[in-house]
């Protein structure tokens, strides 16, 4: 938090460091469900789960008469957004990873990808993807790059130009995701720093376009905490974008929204929620602003978490779901009884209300977790593609056709280690890595949370990490953990040497 933000309050600041805490310690402890003071609630489903076998998919997820579900692809850890090629390949951004993934188009009509393999690496926590006149432009968490891109060879040429350098990076909503607009302008969204607070930053919380080169920046809409899902209406050319509301008020309070979003709206964050309901922080003295806030064109259920949506433009589905938003909810973790874990439709009628209905549910059963959907992508075959971060997984929802009872082939997924995760370490590369993490450790304020007798009745002790994690996923984890956990500034370097130090510490 900088200088130019309003003082918080000292029961915001104790809310604020629970948070961190509690997030913190689900690296040992997955899934869990803590009650704190001042209805401070953390329900969170843990850091990943195994892929569902077809069976436990077919009985899992439960879906309108005449759709079928199948996994098109899995092994893609922390799979995010996502974007269809001309040639009908799938591109996936993986943040956690640096990587953007291609799945090959599914040729045989068996239902899964032919083929996966990297297409770019090495990336700043990549997140939206657009496609244009031969580039492939990727949001990182602080720029967007691009590269010339061949769809019919599935090549990339030239090296990555990074053509907007200066976006606001990290914090508590570190995506940022991609849009090309009818209109020709490139649109970024990038999330707040916090759950609630005065921006410093103007692009903070914010929808911002450019040129295709980069230039000519311009804020388009702001108040809007973290607009991670945004696509334009057929017919109408309306943008419409998805937005998470915030935490700390309660199980039902505030709701997630849909919003239609024009040039210069403002949509309330901080001062208000909902349907210009006053922030009870942020809210006093500020009733100008809420007035002239844009209520959300829709709400969904407090805390579900609305990420990646799009509208349906495939022609295979049922007429009533031609022209639908369709929505994928990660899920809720400030809540004591989960909520969201599905995929959700927003049928517009000819007066423009909105209603909606499940489409995809069962990700959750009572309280059990088995998948966190993160986008939605219309495939050229008119099927919705869903991708999971929570299993690493694609699936594929068609109407009309037969289950496909084959599961899509696995690679490379992330599986607990078998054996001791710091084999092969020697004993001088330990001790440097000791003294380093120690002092990352003291300069990051770890004891405030890991230390008893300084973490009062908040103190968790970190466990069993070896039965989880390797060196590198806990890399991973430390490089992009679980929002709301905040990304902490170490490098590479300093990410291997705390992960080999929790390992030593915490087996």
């Amino acid at each position: 938090m900088n200088g130019a933000m309003q003082i918080p309050s000292v029961r915001r600041l104790l809310k604020v460091a629970l948070i961190t805490i509690v997030v913190v310690v689900a690296i040992g402890c997955g899934a869990f469900v803590w009650y704190f003071p001042h209805g401070l609630t953390v329900n969170f489903p843990g850091f990943s789960g195994a892929p569902m076998a077809p069976a436990t998919l077919q009985s899992r997820i439960q879906l309108p008469p005449g759709f079928a579900i199948n996994t098109f692809a899995t092994g893609i850890d922390n799979a995010r957004m996502l974007r269809f090629t001309p040639a009908g390949d799938l591109l996936v951004s993986t943040s956690r990873g640096g990587k953007v993934f291609l799945l090959e188009h599914d040729a045989n009509n068996d239902g899964v990808a032919d083929g996966q393999r990297v297409l770019l690496d090495n990336l700043n926590r990549p997140h939206g993807l657009a496609l244009h006149d031969g580039w492939l432009y990727v949001a990182e968490t602080d720029a967007v790059l691009r590269v010339r891109f061949d769809p019919a060879t599935r090549q990339i040429s030239g090296a990555p130009e990074r053509i907007i350098k200066s976006i606001p990076g990290g914090g508590n909503h570190f995506t940022r995701t991609l849009g090309i607009g009818p209109d020709g302008w490139l649109y970024v969204s990038i999330g707040s720093d916090c759950n609630v607070c005065i921006e410093e930053e103007p692009r903070r919380a914010a929808i911002v376009r450019y040129h295709l080169d980069g230039s000519g920046e311009q804020i388009y809409a702001t108040g809007l905490r973290n607009a991670v899902g945004f696509d334009w209406q057929p017919g109408t050319g309306a943008l419409y974008a998805t937005d998470n509301g915030r935490d700390l008020l309660g199980d039902d309070f505030p709701p997630c929204e849909f919003n239609r979003i024009v040039e210069g709206g403002f949509y309330g964050w901080p001062y208000a929620n909902g349907d210009r309901v006053p922030d009870p922080d942020y809210g006093k003295g500020h009733d100008d602003l809420i007035a002239k806030s844009i209520p959300p064109a829709h709400g969904f259920g407090a805390h579900t978490a609305p990420l990646g949506m799009t509208f349906y433009t495939g022609s295979t589905f049922p007429e009533r779901y031609r022209g639908a938003a369709f929505v994928a909810e990660h899920g809720s973790w400030n809540r004591s009884h989960k909520s969201g874990y599905q995929v959700v439709a927003l049928l517009f009628d000819g007066d423009g209300a909105i209603s909606e209905e499940p489409f995809a549910a069962g990700f959750e059963r009572n309280e059990d977790v088995s998948g966190r959907p993160v986008d939605v992508a219309v495939g050229p075959d008119g099927a919705l593609y869903v991708s999971d971060d929570f299993t690493g997984s694609i699936y594929r929802i068609a109407f009309g056709s037969t289950v496909i009872a084959a599961s899509a082939p696995t690679m490379a997924v992330a599986v607990a280690p078998t054996g001791d995760p710091l084999a092969g370490i020697d004993q001088p590369t330990r001790d440097r890595a000791t003294s380093h993490a120690s002092a990352l450790w003291d300069a990051s304020g770890c004891d405030s949370c890991h230390v008893a007798g300084k973490a009062g009745e908040t103190y968790r002790p970190l466990a069993n990490l070896s039965r989880k994690y390797t060196i590198e996923s806990l890399m991973n984890y430390l490089r992009t953990p679980q929002p709301p956990m905040p990304v902490f500034p170490f490098t590479d370097a300093g990410r291997r040497d705390l992960a080999i130090y929790l390992l030593i510490e915490h087996p």
